[in-house]
């Protein structure tokens, strides 16, 4: 069975976790391993990301690993590679974990919340449609309506998706020569 790195490095460093899966690898297997003070190998590279993950470093080598993840996004755009992809593939990811997370659990809250939050936006704006507001409630009423068009989207951003996923999987297939 293979090292497991970006669950590994992923608790500490999410970006790094995902540069690990790049042609940038090597850059952040070599700032991984220089953290601890060992020689590049992977050996060593699995030693100190699961260093990394235990929460074994110091504060001095906590900035060291922010360092080695900027080196990377750098190693990664001097390759001629859109890092934004990169990141934006790490986010979807991690929303996909929280889905998953869902369909194993059975967790009714995050339908409950989804289902609160819709009636709430739809029944907020009917009634406000409906009704004559005071000017002394209008702005705060407004208030609570934005916030809950804000969590709307997100609930259905979460179980349809997001058009910055659609955008980034439009321009991955554009690069790609496809249509």
């Amino acid at each position: 069975m293979s090292f497991d790195w970006k669950g590994t490095i992923g608790k500490v460093a999410p970006v790094l976790a995902g540069i690990l899966a790049t042609p940038a690898a090597g850059v952040a297997v070599s700032g991984l391993c220089s953290i601890l003070g060992l020689e590049p190998s992977p050996e060593n590279a699995e030693k100190a990301a699961t260093a990394i993950a235990a929460g074994q470093l110091t504060g001095d080598q906590l900035i060291q690993l922010k360092k080695v993840e900027t080196d990377s996004v750098i190693a990664l755009k001097k390759l001629g590679l859109d890092f934004d992809v990169q990141q934006a593939t790490l986010i979807f990811t991690d929303r996909d974990s929280a889905r998953k997370r869902e369909e194993t659990v059975k967790d009714w809250t995050p339908r409950i919340l989804a289902y609160g939050i819709t009636l709430g936006f739809f029944g907020m704006l009917y009634w406000m449609m409906r009704h004559d507001i005071p000017g002394i409630n209008k702005d705060m009423l407004n208030i609570m309506l934005g916030a809950f068009a804000t969590a709307w989207i997100q609930v259905v951003s979460y179980y349809f998706g997001s058009s910055a996923g659609s955008e980034a999987k439009n321009s991955i297939i554009a690069k790609q020569g496809g249509k």
